[in-house]
């Protein structure tokens, strides 16, 4: 099954995906809220947008495509988002990072129904991404494997290992989203490692490649589309985005802010931001 909202309905939606971010965030005095704010339009889109198959009563189901979240740090935005598409109670977002809670600060697929994925050790995803879309090959299946990663995480050798994997096996079940908010803990990405241009790197490999904004929901869904009708090859989505997003004013994309809560000041203003 999927999930199609209306665009009015999508863009609700990422704003009360935000906003759970926040305030779980902030309760748990821990996490990464601006690398979970700037992938919101992209996992919103691919869950509520008809472009995701699952199934939250029946998470093990076989035809299911798989999400796999590479960049595990962003677990708060994945808990919102399978909280709000059914997967478990709402009221559990609050526990993040608890003692005992199954919201671990990084996802853990033996703990959560709809986690495909145990992730946080950065540059490995996709080569999960790679290993479930080439299962569904061998089992002639119509599941597909969206993955996504960060514009940081890239500069792992293992993510090129996968990419040129995938383009071997012709793998045009699986789809890449790079989160290129343009921060790593460490600082800006063009200062850590500058890997521009990332589309034509990919393209290199044999990838259909696309670059679009990834705040505008229409630009989104039109990427994933395109995405699922390309034969013979994986696709890759550079989605351009700004971390923290639409709360970067009031943060000025300080690094600082990559593993680091808000503020209960700080989580008021950008609630009444997000509206």
């Amino acid at each position: 099954m999927t999930v199609r909202l209306s665009l009015p309905e999508l863009q609700a939606k990422a704003r009360v995906i935000r906003r759970h971010i926040i305030t779980s965030t902030t309760i748990a005095a821990s996490g990464h809220p601006t690398s979970s704010l700037s992938a919101t339009d992209v996992a919103t889109a691919l869950y509520f947008g008809g472009v995701l198959r699952y199934d939250p009563k029946n998470p093990g189901w076989s035809g299911r495509d798989k999400f796999i979240l590479s960049k595990g740090h962003a677990a708060p935005l994945l808990y919102a988002v399978l909280a709000e598409a059914g997967y478990f109670s709402i009221d559990m977002l609050p526990t993040l990072r608890k003692i005992g809670s199954p919201l671990e600060g990084h996802p853990n697929m033996r703990r959560l129904p709809g986690v495909e994925a145990s992730t946080g050790s950065l540059g490995q995803g996709l080569s999960i991404g790679v290993g479930a879309a080439l299962a569904a090959k061998l089992d002639k299946t119509e599941s597909r494997a969206y993955v996504m990663t960060g514009d940081g995480e890239v500069a792992e050798g293992q993510v090129w290992e996968a990419v040129m994997s995938a383009a071997k096996y012709r793998l045009d079940n699986l789809v890449v989203v790079v989160d290129q908010n343009g921060y790593q803990q460490t600082g800006a990405t063009l200062e850590v490692l500058d890997l521009r241009p990332l589309a034509p790197k990919f393209e290199a490999f044999g990838w259909f490649a696309q670059e679009i904004n990834g705040h505008d929901l229409n630009e989104i869904l039109q990427a994933f589309d395109k995405a699922q009708h390309i034969k013979g090859k994986p696709s890759a989505i550079v989605a351009r985005t700004i971390k923290g997003y639409p709360i970067h004013t009031l943060l000025m994309s300080d690094p600082n802010h990559h593993g680091k809560p808000l503020t209960k000041d700080e989580e008021q203003q950008a609630l009444a931001m997000i509206g």
